[in-house]
């Protein structure tokens, strides 16, 4: 087990839905799955300073051969590739939010980030472990995540993805896989693919019947894509 994988969390998320990704990487890697600071129900003092790329520059090590990040853990990754602050290594962005053109984000888009903010963190306890909850307590669940992470949380996040046009995905010299749920109502399909597409080396897998959480929705499936891309971007590095 002589190579490193580090896999990342989205916004309040946690290490432990990598589980069934680290498993299937077991025997091959050393795995890191840390708790960044906007896991969970997290201080959200995290978000009241700028650049919280800094944390996942600070997670990555020379040692992590291999990377997958979720959600905005993604955007924020690929944001610290394209600017030189971490070395680009293969890499599965899993959900990750993208815009080729600054016109894609108009006043309604804004809307629905903000207004909708909390429908994402609802999937989140519909397809996890609160999934047999009654929905009026999912509900509100979601709505007291969205209020943890609060408007500075939720400020960071946004402005990180009206920052991706003009991010240079091309000088991102390594093998890339972009994975998007078809049914996702966080981040788009769309984005996923544009970013596969903007990117060099990278190729664009679209999982139906899935949504914002591959690894809580097709936990198999999904560790299944990342453990062969790894294996084969490895034999071609």
């Amino acid at each position: 087990m002589g190579r490193g994988a580090l896999v990342l969390h989205g916004l309040a998320g946690k290490a432990a839905v990598w589980d069934p990704v680290t498993a299937a990487l077991r025997g091959r890697f050393a795995t890191t799955a840390p708790d960044l600071p906007w896991h969970g129900m997290a201080d959200p003092a995290w978000a009241h300073r700028p650049d919280p790329g800094r944390h996942v520059v600070d997670a990555v090590r020379d040692d992590h051969d291999v990377v997958v990040a979720h959600s905005m853990a993604a955007m924020l990754l690929v944001e610290a590739y394209a600017d030189g602050r971490v070395r680009p290594r293969p890499t599965v962005l899993l959900c990750p939010f993208y815009r080729p053109d600054p016109a894609g984000f108009d006043w309604p888009t804004i809307s629905y980030y903000l207004n909708d903010f909390h429908r994402t963190f609802g999937e989140a306890l519909r397809v996890g472990e609160t999934g047999r909850f009654p929905p009026a307590r999912r509900e509100w669940l979601a709505r007291s995540l969205r209020d943890q992470v609060g408007p500075y949380g939720w400020t960071r996040w946004f402005e990180t993805y009206l920052r991706t046009p003009f991010l240079d995905v091309g000088a991102i010299d390594a093998p890339v896989l972009v994975v998007s749920g078809a049914d996702d109502v966080a981040a788009r399909p769309e984005d996923g693919r544009a970013l596969a597409q903007a990117l060099p080396r990278a190729r664009f897998e679209l999982l139906d019947g899935c949504g914002h959480f591959p690894m809580t929705e097709q936990p198999d499936r999904l560790a299944a894509l990342v453990r062969d891309f790894f294996e084969e971007s490895l034999e071609l590095t």
